[in-house]
């Protein structure tokens, strides 16, 4: 068995010897120097007496195991692989989408091999999945995506006259870390008693845990928490209805990032000033009437709590109303053509605990049927194009017909596009 020697590390561009030597072996000996079992370089020993020597210049791909081979005349001698394992750059194997890991098959001894890699147990091919490189003893993923997270293993190979011997590492799981988003910000308000109590919201669509979020008002951080089951945090305020408590933000970081959101204004404005209510007419296919619908704007106020009332009674809950209640300056609710009348009315209140009742009233509901049929302008239009269409394709069908019909007679055509001026004459 042949003895291989020579350094373990080594400076970049420097040159370096290894020299290997099979005792007892009857010349000529031909030496091959392998790194990670694929061969780097051979040369013939005609004498067999002294170690040759491999004299190699250091490059960043010389990192690896090395073995020596050694072949008399026919006979090849070969090692079968043992204490095979993953080894992964970075390591441990954790690291973000779009970054790049390269992990190694190394055995600890072994000539001739192969290599054959797995990933959550299914064969890993130049192809499937996607994004993987196999090049001799590596696995190479240049942009990682979340689809590379799993567990990975390798198998290493020799086969001498149709006899295989192998040795699998263990199972290594590669942890894939999301990019976080940009995070967002709102905020709720609660009353117990006397005192309201605000509640601001700091979240992330996407990325993986864990993030530390930040929350300040005025470019100052107020307070700062680290999420580690979920990528959003809460933050408890003190507001004051009708005074601007200043603007808040939310930073989120993570080891790769630091991402501030938009600026939010932490004000409860008091429901007041004018209300507006409009009215949709709501169309089927055929052009009758369906529904109705009331849209209502006010001019200001936060988180407005919206009553509905139909002839000075509340609409019950069970009332397909659940639009009502939003946090938005617009609100709107759909009701049935077939439950109004001309002579009812419809009364909105807009109520906080804190503010005067706001009511706007519709005195009078716009009378329609709701068994008529309407017709829109472009469908007069429609119609009265096609009318004239036909009208013209008659004259000219009756032109030819004319034409082929009588030997001496002449038929003269007057298209004119107004149907009501339109003037044939035969002669």
């Amino acid at each position: 068995r042949p003895v291989l020697t020579g350094p373990d590390m080594a400076y970049l561009s420097s040159r370096v010897a290894f020299r290997c030597h099979a005792r007892d072996s009857s010349p000529p000996v031909t030496y091959t120097l392998m790194l990670d079992g694929f061969p780097i370089a051979k040369t013939t020993d005609d004498q067999g007496e002294e170690p040759l020597s491999f004299f190699l210049k250091v490059t960043a791909a010389s990192a690896g195991s090395y073995h020596c081979e050694a072949t008399t005349g026919e006979n090849t001698a070969v090692t079968p692989p043992s204490n095979t394992r993953v080894t992964s750059e970075p390591s441990p194997p954790i690291v973000y989408e779009g970054k790049r890991i390269v992990l190694y098959c190394n055995t600890t001894r072994g000539s001739h091999l192969s290599y054959a890699w797995f990933f959550n147990r299914k064969e890993v091919t130049s192809s499937i999945p996607p994004g993987f490189h196999l090049t001799r003893n590596k696995l190479l993923v240049e942009k990682v995506t979340p689809e590379h997270a799993g567990l990975y293993s390798c198998m290493a190979l020799s086969t001498v006259q149709d006899i295989r011997r192998f040795s699998s590492s263990g199972e290594v799981k590669v942890t894939v870390k999301v990019l976080i988003s940009k995070p967002k910000i709102s905020f709720s308000i609660s009353k117990e008693g006397n005192i309201y109590h605000g509640n601001v919201t700091c979240w992330s669509t996407r990325g993986s845990h864990p993030a530390n979020f930040s929350f300040s008002i005025d470019g100052k951080e107020v307070a700062s928490v680290t999420a580690t089951e979920s990528i959003s945090a809460w933050f408890p305020v003190t507001l004051v209805p009708g005074l601007d408590m200043g603007v808040a933000q939310c930073q989120v970081k993570t080891e790769m990032q630091e991402l501030m959101s938009e600026p939010l204004s932490l004000e409860v404005v008091p429901v007041g000033g004018s209300v507006k209510v409009e009215v949709d007419y709501l169309y089927r296919v055929d052009s009758s009437l369906a529904a109705a619908r009331l849209s209502c704007q006010i001019s200001r106020g936060t988180f407005p709590y919206v009553s509905w009332f139909f002839n000075d009674s509340v609409l019950p809950p069970e009332a397909p109303m659940d639009s009502l209640i939003q946090t938005l300056n617009s609100m709107s609710s759909t009701t049935s053509s077939t439950e109004t009348a001309p002579s009812k009315m419809h009364i909105l209140y807009f109520k906080k605990t804190y503010i005067a009742t706001l009511k706007s009233v519709l005195p009078h509901w716009p009378p329609f049927s709701s068994t008529g049929v309407y017709i829109t302008t472009i469908e007069i239009i429609s119609i009265s194009f096609c009318c004239f269409l036909a009208l013209v394709m008659a004259v000219f069908v009756g032109c030819v017909y004319r034409i082929f019909a009588q030997n001496q007679g002449v038929c003269v055509c007057v298209f004119v596009y107004n149907s009501l001026n339109l003037n044939i004459s035969l002669n």
